[in-house]
């Protein structure tokens, strides 16, 4: 049945034969176990189970797909800093979207000691309602430090062409002498 060595040794049952050949044939299964651990070549519909491995704190269904690879592609660096600045702005930029932060020593006036403010931009492609700005400020709560407090301002970005336009128009000149007639 099998082209596969036996590897049960010579005095093995009849039972242990036939598992062994009933087995045999999960070795030719592909199990493409690369591919389902890296967060750019999971499948969709794998996603899910992928970010509760690498331990995410939050996953919304809404979320468009490219935002649910950068959270998973970020989950290790963060959990590696959570509690630091850097982990704040790697969380906001895995949800695809730009942040100015501006802590309580960099604010003029001086602000209260242990504070911080943020701005959100959405960037391209991601929801721009209130439900995603909320999944954002859930996970700065998150991954901040504990004793700091934090001010949220949502941002707007535009973004347009300039354009130089041209034009030309052709003119030719003539120099045209005229003698004056002595009279």
């Amino acid at each position: 049945m099998s082209d596969a060595p036996a590897l049960l040794p010579n005095n093995a049952t009849p039972g242990e034969r036939a598992i062994e050949q009933a087995t045999a044939r999960i070795a030719a299964v592909p199990v493409p176990i690369r591919d389902v651990w890296n967060p750019d070549t999971c499948p969709a519909r794998l996603l899910p189970w992928l970010a509760w491995a690498l331990s995410l704190d939050s996953w919304q269904p809404y979320w468009p797909e490219s935002v649910k690879r950068a959270r998973i592609r970020a989950a290790i660096e963060i959990q590696r800093r959570k509690g630091t600045v850097k982990s704040v702005r790697d969380t906001v930029a895995s949800f695809g979207t730009g942040l100015a932060l501006r802590e309580w020593w960099q604010q003029d006036p001086l602000g209260e000691p242990h504070t911080f403010q943020i701005v959100l931009t959405p960037g391209a492609g991601v929801p721009n309602d209130a439900a995603y700005q909320a999944d954002v400020i859930a996970e700065v709560e998150r991954t901040k430090p504990v004793r700091s407090h934090f001010t949220f301002i949502a941002g707007l970005s535009a973004t347009g062409e300039f354009g130089l336009l041209g034009a030309g128009r052709l003119y030719t000149y003539r120099r045209i002498s005229g003698i004056e007639a002595q009279a």
